[in-house]
């Protein structure tokens, strides 16, 4: 199946701070230097890039000498700000020495989030593009917040990956892919060279306790996997350190692990509302509610909701529980959280009567909705 790679035209690559930076001290121009020169191989192929890179707050540290990563946010987007300067400028003179131009994307989850600068996001991004530029993004780390953080770059990954409708996600980092078990523990432990992006079991060796692939960070990268399978996207895990790795894998040679998205692709606004990783409350469904949502293409009716949590308006982004606790669906509401209290296990034609006015006979509308896939509840 690594012929499927040789086929994708538009990569979104992600790479690791350990690649990126000696050691966490500071930008590492050399490695950089050396990516660039393997991405420009990669654009005179005809392969279009999205690059995702790690390493601001490490660079920034080192300009501002400290010798400890500090813990308090303000500091934090200090660092990131001292430190998008010199890895903007090393990426711009590693890029520039072949030919090629970068631009800067900064990007919070409210990017995301908001239906118009989502678009507007992907339309600069898609002109970019077409002018031959290699985006560079990362999380805005300078004014980002709890409340507004994407969380880590491998999901940053995956929602850029969305975003683009790319062909495949590569995540670089110091490890050669997903193993079945820890190698440092079993002798027979395994490198996984393909496997479907959905596998629940992937979930499950990437977040056990005591699990190589937890402590290295895989949990992150599987579950990036799994949501850059919505848009179709293959995802490839592999080493950053293994001589030429982008040519190779775009050669198609077998190099770390291949995750399949071999999932129904989501429509681009299912995308959207799937991407959304915070939900601002919960709607807790009875048992037919869940049954009738798990089949698709259903609205949600306040009949079939049995509590509700969060501090949400109309228009906000809610997740739909099982009785069970699992998150099945996720959607925009069309009431507060206080109207929707009210209405709970009512049929939809109580609600004028009740709140003395009718938005919509459902909470969540069937085009403002979407399912989460098994793989992702585990």
């Amino acid at each position: 199946m690594r012929r499927q790679v040789t086929a994708c035209r538009r990569w979104v690559i992600k790479l690791g701070s350990s690649l990126v930076t000696n050691d966490g001290r500071g930008v590492d121009a050399s490695a950089i230097e050396g990516f660039a020169a393997q991405m420009a191989g990669l654009r005179s192929a005809g392969i279009e890039l999205v690059l995702v890179s790690s390493g601001a707050i490490a660079e920034g540290m080192k300009r501002l000498g400290w010798r400890e990563r500090p813990h308090e946010i303000h500091h934090l987007q200090a660092a990131a700000a001292v430190g998008q300067m010199g890895l903007a400028q090393a990426y711009e003179a590693g890029f520039q020495s072949h030919g090629l131009k970068t631009a800067q994307i900064l990007l919070t989850h409210e990017d995301v989030a908001d239906r118009r600068r989502y678009l507007n996001a992907r339309a600069t991004l898609s002109t970019l593009l077409g002018l031959g530029v290699v985006p560079i993004i990362n999380e805005n780390d300078t004014v980002v917040t709890e409340e507004i953080k994407l969380g880590d770059n491998d999901t940053l990954a995956a929602l850029v990956t969305n975003l683009m409708e790319a062909d495949l996600l590569v995540i670089l980092t110091d490890q050669l892919g997903l193993y079945d078990q820890d190698p440092r523990k079993s002798s027979d432990a395994r490198l996984i060279d393909e496997a479907p992006a959905s596998d629940s079991a992937l979930t499950r060796m990437a977040g056990g306790a005591g699990s190589l692939l937890g402590t290295g960070g895989m949990l992150t990268k599987v579950r990036a996997a799994q949501r850059a399978a919505r848009s179709g996207a293959h995802t490839i895990v592999a080493s950053g350190h293994e001589h030429d790795v982008l040519a190779r894998l775009a050669r198609g040679e077998v190099l770390g692990t291949l995750l399949l998205a071999d999932q129904p692709v989501l429509s681009a606004r299912q995308q959207w509302l799937a991407d959304h990783l915070q939900a601002r409350g919960k709607l807790w469904l009875d048992e037919g509610a869940t049954e009738v949502l798990a089949k698709g293409g259903k609205s949600l009716l306040p009949v079939g909701v049995v509590a509700v949590e969060g501090d949400f308006e109309r228009g906000d982004m809610v997740s739909c529980i099982s009785p069970d606790g699992h998150e099945i669906a996720r959607g925009l509401v069309n009431y507060s959280v206080h109207e929707a209290r009210r209405i709970r296990g009512l049929p939809s034609t109580q609600i004028e009567a009740v709140l003395g006015f009718l938005e919509e006979p459902e909470l969540i509308h069937r085009d403002n909705l979407v399912l989460i896939s098994s793989a992702e509840k585990r």
